[in-house]
């Protein structure tokens, strides 16, 4: 979700007011996507590196996303979504860490959707902490696959990536799902943000649809 700052500067606002137009835009994005009865969404929420953001905007962001998941739990409950943490949440201040694992705990039973942030996370960090998990256990190396070592990343029993949508005109991924998003379809657009609606999202799906996904194999 890339492009709140521009978005902001554009329009001589201060970077915050992009930040909460971003929201908006979460809402929005998330219920299209509840509608069109996709099962999985993840939104890269807040990076390991966005620590190194100013303090003020830090704070800010944390509180936004307290407030935001605070007053979105009830639209969560109603549309059976379940929240899903991907990411280092003990690192986190205590107000909205404990408004995260309330909302996670209230919709854990949730069926229709899984809705992941991807919250102080690190794609690099998530291999390192799997492989960790593993030495723990004291596998048998020759017993590891790529299916079970999935069983070790945040996102252990769901699938991977189909498409993954950056906004903004970067055209890179920046430490986001690194082992899931081997096969993932890419979509790059130039909209920034806190303007991306759901046409936009229709969009990016047409063009998925016109994509053939091989997987390393020849076409018949």
């Amino acid at each position: 979700m890339d492009g709140n700052g521009r978005w902001a500067k554009q329009r001589g606002l201060p970077r915050h007011e992009g930040h909460r137009q971003g929201t908006k835009t979460a809402k929005k994005i998330v219920e299209e996507c509840r509608r069109l009865g996709i099962q999985y969404l993840t939104l890269y929420t807040f990076s390991k590196e966005n620590w190194s953001r100013p303090k003020e905007e830090v704070s800010f962001l944390f509180n936004l996303l307290k407030k935001f998941l605070q007053g979105e739990l009830k639209s969560l409950m109603d549309q059976d979504i379940r929240l899903n943490i991907l990411g280092e949440i003990k690192d986190l201040p205590i107000g909205t860490r404990q408004v995260v694992q309330m909302v996670c705990a209230k919709t854990q039973n949730n069926q229709s959707m899984y809705l992941n942030l991807a919250l102080n996370y690190s794609g690099r960090a998530e291999i390192v902490r799997a492989c960790k998990l593993l030495m723990q256990e004291n596998r048998d190396p020759d017993s590891l696959t790529e299916d079970t070592f999935k069983d070790y990343l945040y996102t252990s029993g769901q699938p991977d990536p189909d498409l993954i949508i950056r906004t903004s005109g970067e055209l890179r991924i920046s430490n986001y799902l690194l082992y899931q998003s081997a096969y993932a379809e890419l979509y790059f657009t130039p909209v920034l943000w806190p303007d991306f609606s759901p046409e936009h999202l229709h969009a990016a799906l047409q063009d998925y649809a016109g994509r053939k996904r091989r997987f390393g194999r020849v076409e018949e």
